[in-house]
């Protein structure tokens, strides 16, 4: 009896060992398969028993199960287990596009800080992969993708259903978009890829009367964190039947989902009936493109003609590309085009005019056809002598080693489309570029910023020429497969900011000036900047639209030029250029270089007022020479400057203070000077927190000491230090996590030798938000991250 139960115990562990290695084994298949929600229940259920599983099968298991997630768009999840295998280095060197996954899915989930350390870990190696050095600089500051926000309104429209609707077209006086809504052809179909049904051509006649839900949550946020599901965003040219090829590019294209959300209807508004049943099948439709008279549609299917379904010599059904026409009010047979393949994919179809002008002579499309510079890329096809021409690619300016999707062009020539290749704020943004003359190329690619782009999926944009409104598809509000349809319309410019190029030089030689001071001051009051001119003579620098600014050259030896300039009525956002020529003064011998005048003012902390009749102090910090001046009614003051030299400024005032300035002997330093008073609220930029911790980090302490050179500087000042979160998490999780942070910091402060009576610690959670995301509102990254912070309050300063 006693040789019984060790006996039984290792047929249990000898079984359960057996059960995960089969688990595994079927996970592999349904991977294989492209059935990814199947194979993620699978590999879950095989990895809760880690110990019945080689080192090997553990590494593989996770890495697929990381992948899988990524594909069906549960990027918590697809984070959650890139992270457990990158922090227990079983990477191998073969694995290094899992860093950049990782990567994929921070900035999915608004993780930006976080984002760019994998993708700079990415970078260093592989190194041949520019997308990484790309996405880290770009995450170092997202103020080039947000500060336009305010120029659009997103509604989200009451049509949505639980189902996915995206894509959208327009046709006649209605919209045509795609959906899962309903199964081809009266047949019920399931798309194993995420348990998710086939996508059909739907058509809504009128879109005047379309309703729109509440947009305070919609404007470039970002979504709640899903709860785990099964849903993903389809590959363009991938099924869930057959086995993938080497060639079958599993990047996004279609879309579907089935998630049951709050803020949704049973059914649609308006009448959204099939397409037709002539276009629609049993399998994938959409999405589609109509020419300018509606006589004719192009639109992507899965490869079924005629009752016939096509594979590839790797048994792939792929996508492909075709057409119908409209005759008495019927929808013809569906024909293919002739670059159509059995062996890639073809779709996503957008008809746009010539360079004479003559509508739908060109064709553009996504594809993973060989040949091109990444997953999938965007080509086109010339409309001649009754044929589609040989398709081009539009070349590396406008595709990546990423993915380019969902081409669009409105009637300027303006190419809009969809990448995960290119720097944006997560998944798939929108793009724009201007297209060549031939149409075979495009320049100047941007970013549509927020609040057209979030963090999560944003494709599908139809628009007028000018921007002005519009349509666009995104998965924002609820993550995974769940893709909704937005109404967007552009309420302020069109163009957030235009690079000037300024420069400085001598009137006769026309040789450049350098290290010269250009003094900028703007109608905005957005305070003026103390600039210095390059080794060229130059400053570069980007000015707001609708805005008019004057600049000040500056030199010994030379008289002053003032020059204004103004961005009103604008029409585009190119470059410019603005020269300014410096005269000798008279009787001036060639001018030395050396000696330059520095200009600035001293405002107000409280309400950003210039002050007048402040003391200013200046100290030459190679000789330790000192000189004093009072400002003016205006606030401003000005020093003459060595080159060559540091300098230190500061303001002094009765009851006031101020953290002062550092000029760099480049010239670079603010120069306008800040005072605060009793009262007043101190912002301390870059003090951040590991994810739900207080524990002050090296880069935070390196803010906090400027804080205790502060209270050095001031000896009587004492103050409150003030602590702050987002509306994430409950209010009483918030409120003990800001006090712990709080506390942290004026440790951190009393270690340095600052007596604890002068300092209080408290925390106000999410109580002080400084916009209006609270709770139940969906928010971008950035604008949670505004209410995250760490101020102090000048509680006195005797």
């Amino acid at each position: 009896m006693t040789r019984t139960f060790p006996i039984l115990a290792f047929l249990c562990l000898w079984a359960g060992s057996l059960l995960a290695q089969s688990l595994v084994k079927q996970a592999d298949t349904q991977f294989s398969q492209l059935a990814y929600a199947k194979a993620i229940e699978l590999y879950e259920q095989a990895l809760a028993k880690p110990a019945s599983l080689s080192t090997e099968e553990l590494r593989l298991a996770k890495t697929r199960l990381g992948y899988s997630y990524q594909q069906i768009r549960d990027m918590v999840n697809a984070e959650r287990v890139y992270r457990d295998l990158i922090s227990s280095g079983s990477l191998s060197p073969e694995d290094n596009q899992y860093y950049l996954y990782y990567a994929q899915s921070l900035a999915s989930n608004g993780k930006y800080r976080e984002a760019q350390e994998a993708y700079e870990k990415y970078s260093a190696l592989q190194t041949t992969d520019k997308r990484g050095p790309a996405f880290s600089k770009l995450y170092r500051d997202l103020t080039p993708l947000t500060k336009n926000a305010a120029s659009y309104k997103v509604e989200f429209l009451r049509m949505n259903t639980r189902k996915a609707e995206f894509s959208p077209m327009l046709y006649k006086d209605g919209l045509v978009f795609v959906s899962s809504k309903s199964g081809g052809a009266g047949i019920k179909r399931v798309f194993n890829w995420n348990s998710t049904p086939f996508l059909d051509l739907h058509y809504l006649p009128e879109v005047k009367g379309l309703r729109a839900a509440k947009a305070s949550s919609l404007g470039g946020s970002a979504a709640k964190q899903p709860v785990p599901r099964t849903q993903l965003i389809r590959p363009l040219g991938s099924d869930d039947f057959t086995s993938p090829t080497a060639n079958d590019s599993r990047t996004v294209g279609f879309f579907g989902g089935n998630n049951i959300s709050q803020g949704y209807e049973d059914k649609l508004i308006s009448e959204a009936d099939r397409f037709s049943q002539t276009l629609n099948t049993k399998y994938h439709e959409g999405p589609a493109s109509f020419t300018k008279d509606g006589s004719r549609v192009i639109f992507t299917r899965n490869n079924y003609t005629n009752g016939k379904y096509g594979q590839s010599t790797d048994r792939i059904n792929k996508l492909k590309l075709y057409t119908s026409s409209h005759t008495n009010g019927y929808w013809s047979e569906a024909e293919e085009l002739p670059f159509n393949s059995d062996e890639f994919s073809t779709g996503h179809p957008a008809l746009a005019k010539d360079k004479n002008g003559t509508p739908d002579q060109l064709l553009y499309f996504a594809s993973d056809r060989p040949g091109g510079f990444g997953g999938t890329d965007i080509y086109v096809s010339r409309w001649n002598k009754g044929n589609w021409g040989e398709p081009v690619n539009l070349g590396p300016t406008v595709n990546s080693k990423g993915n380019e999707l969902f081409p669009f062009v409105d009637e300027k020539g303006n190419l809009y489309f969809s990448s995960d290749g290119h720097p944006g704020l997560g998944d798939l943004d929108m793009f724009y570029a201007n297209l060549v003359a031939d149409g075979t190329s495009a320049t100047n690619i941007r970013n549509l910023g927020e609040p057209l782009n979030s963090p999560k999926d944003d494709f599908g944009i139809v628009t007028d020429g000018n921007r002005q409104r519009g349509y666009f598809s995104s998965n924002r509000k609820n993550g995974g497969a769940d893709d909704d349809l937005y109404r967007f319309t552009r309420e302020g410019s069109l163009y957030p900011c235009r690079e000037l190029t300024v420069s400085v030089f001598d009137a006769e030689t026309r040789e450049p000036l350098i290290n010269t001071t250009v003094a900028v001051d703007n109608a905005s009051a957005n305070g003026q900047k103390q600039l210095q001119t390059d080794a060229e003579g130059l400053v570069r620098f980007c000015v707001d639209v609708d805005n008019e600014f004057s600049f000040l050259a500056s030199r010994d030896g030379y008289l002053d030029n003032k020059i204004g300039f103004s961005t009103k009525d604008m029409a585009d956002d190119q470059p410019s250029r603005l020269d300014i020529p410096l005269s000798r003064s008279k009787g001036s011998a060639k001018a030395a270089g050396t000696v330059s005048t520095l200009r600035g003012r001293v405002i107000a902390q409280s309400d950003k007022k210039p002050m007048a009749s402040v003391k200013v102090v200046m100290i030459n910090e190679c000789d330790g020479s000192s000189q004093e001046t009072t400002t003016t009614e205006d606030g401003s003051y000005s020093f003459s400057i060595t080159s060559g030299c540091d300098y230190s400024l500061e303001a002094i005032k009765n009851d006031m203070g101020t953290t002062g300035s550092h000029i760099a002997k480049d010239g670079t330093g603010a120069t306008e000077l800040v005072m605060f008073r009793k009262g007043d609220v101190i912002k301390i930029d870059n003090i951040y927190y590991d994810l739900n911790k207080s524990t002050i980090r090296p880069d935070a302490a390196v803010e906090l000491d400027k804080v205790v050179a502060l209270m050095t500087k001031y000896p009587t000042m004492r103050i409150e230090m003030r602590s702050h979160t987002d509306s994430r998490a409950t209010s009483t999780y918030n409120n003990t996590l800001s006090a712990n942070r709080a506390k942290a910091a004026v440790a951190y402060l009393k270690s340095k030798g600052i007596p604890a009576k002068r300092m209080i610690a408290k925390g106000y959670g999410e109580t002080l938000l400084l916009n209006g995301c609270k709770d139940g509102v969906n928010c971008s990254e950035t604008d949670h991250q505004q209410n995250r912070r760490t101020e102090i309050k000048i509680l006195s300063m005797d």
